[in-house]
């Protein structure tokens, strides 16, 4: 089996996958954990042998570990963990290190290894042209072209971290549930608030996707997916799907296909 990681600044996700055989490519298990920072080699082995053994799943078939990582504190942690716990180096997704979509980007060692994962997960997944919205610590907006290349990027600030930054500059507001309200014209805080969030993030969503579409020149399937796309994606007809697994079969894709080089013809 495969572990793959996706680590992001709020939380880590693990998803578990068949890697050879006529199963290969099925998602056995996933959970998700909070990101730490000052997570030690062992603090992450435990936590993964738990959900393991909660599943029944022995540690000896974890054959490899692929990690899609936007938090390099990290990185020790998870070389350790994979070195001595499971007998095998991780392998580090960068935009560098995939053959599978051509960056065209200016800079393409500044690409996030979680936009690379997204992009690979919805043109092996939906076709080209794509559009990958998540939502996470940001809410970030990547275009893949016809050609199946990815072209660039757009960077907003996420929900949580929109209010949490207005919570925290404002005395008189407070924190709300969020959900959509009935009206956009909020009659009370709460309602005022829920209305500026959940509406105006959908017309940040409903722009950009849009506009993306225009530059590249075709009506690209928009593919919902992050910790709180379920805030916005439901509320808006912008997406072709939710896919919360996304990052994580586009890791899987990658390690797979480095799996096939190295198999005997």
């Amino acid at each position: 089996m495969l572990l793959a990681v996706e680590v992001g600044n709020t939380n880590v996700k693990f998803g578990l996958f068949e890697l050879t055989g006529a199963a290969a490519g099925t998602l056995v298990h996933t959970w998700r954990s909070v990101t730490d920072h000052r997570q030690t080699a062992d603090d992450m082995a435990a936590s993964v042998d738990a959900m393991l053994r909660l599943n029944g799943v022995a540690r000896s078939t974890i054959q490899r570990v692929a990690v899609a990582s936007v938090v390099p504190p990290l990185y020790r942690a998870l070389t350790g963990m994979a070195q001595q716990y499971f007998g095998c180096r991780p392998a580090f997704l960068s935009a560098a290190r995939q053959h599978i979509l051509p960056v065209k980007t200016r800079h393409a060692a500044e690409l996030g290894a979680d936009l690379i994962a997204g992009a690979i997960g919805a043109q092996v997944k939906y076709g080209a042209p794509a559009i990958v919205v998540q939502f996470g610590t940001a809410t970030t907006f990547a275009a893949v072209n016809a050609e199946s290349e990815y072209v660039g990027t757009a960077i907003a600030p996420g929900v949580e971290v929109s209010v949490d930054g207005l919570i925290g500059r404002a005395a008189k507001l407070m924190s709300v549930p969020l959900i959509r309200p009935e009206r956009a014209i909020g009659t009370d805080t709460a309602a005022s608030l829920q209305s500026g969030i959940i509406f105006g993030f959908i017309g940040q969503v409903e722009y950009l996707v849009e506009r993306f579409r225009e530059e590249l020149g075709s009506r690209a399937r928009a593919i919902a997916t992050g910790g709180l796309a379920d805030l916005i994606a439901p509320h808006t007809q912008v997406f072709h799907a939710r896919d919360e697994r996304l990052v994580l079969d586009g890791l899987y894709q990658w390690a797979a296909s480095a799996v096939r080089t190295e198999l005997p013809a």
